[in-house]
């Protein structure tokens, strides 16, 4: 059983910035490919940014490309999603996800466990 609890969400202005943190509990975090998803009010979980097991690749959806970037610390157990250049529409719930032995490809990334999400909402 793996837990994860994300962190820092909050109100941010246009062009502002913000880094979430996911902390996972468990000894085998490196065995998972962790990811980021968002869904916005009224709209479907989507596919933010991943991170391959080990942490050799990452993957990033066209929207956010170039103004987010998603990290990882095995030896903590956290993976981190820094966002820049923040605009209204990236306002939504964020979701920490974690994928065993998954390659964090957006079209192959079938959650184990899920955080419960932290709020991100940028004013303009």
């Amino acid at each position: 059983q793996v837990q994860l609890v994300e962190s820092g969400g909050g109100l941010v202005q246009t062009g502002g910035s913000l880094r979430l943190s996911c902390a996972a509990s468990g000894r085998t975090f490196s065995s998972y490919a962790m990811g980021w998803f968002r869904q916005a009010p009224g709209k479907e979980r989507e596919f933010v940014a991943a991170s391959s097991w080990g942490g050799g690749n990452t993957y990033y959806a066209d929207s956010v490309k170039g103004r987010f970037t998603i990290s990882r610390d095995n030896a903590k157990n956290t993976v981190y999603l820094q966002m820049n250049s923040l605009k209204p529409e990236d306002t939504a719930v964020y979701y920490c996800a974690a994928d065993y032995r998954g390659l964090g490809l957006p079209t192959t990334f079938e959650t184990d466990y899920w955080g419960k999400g932290t709020l991100v909402t940028v004013s303009s």
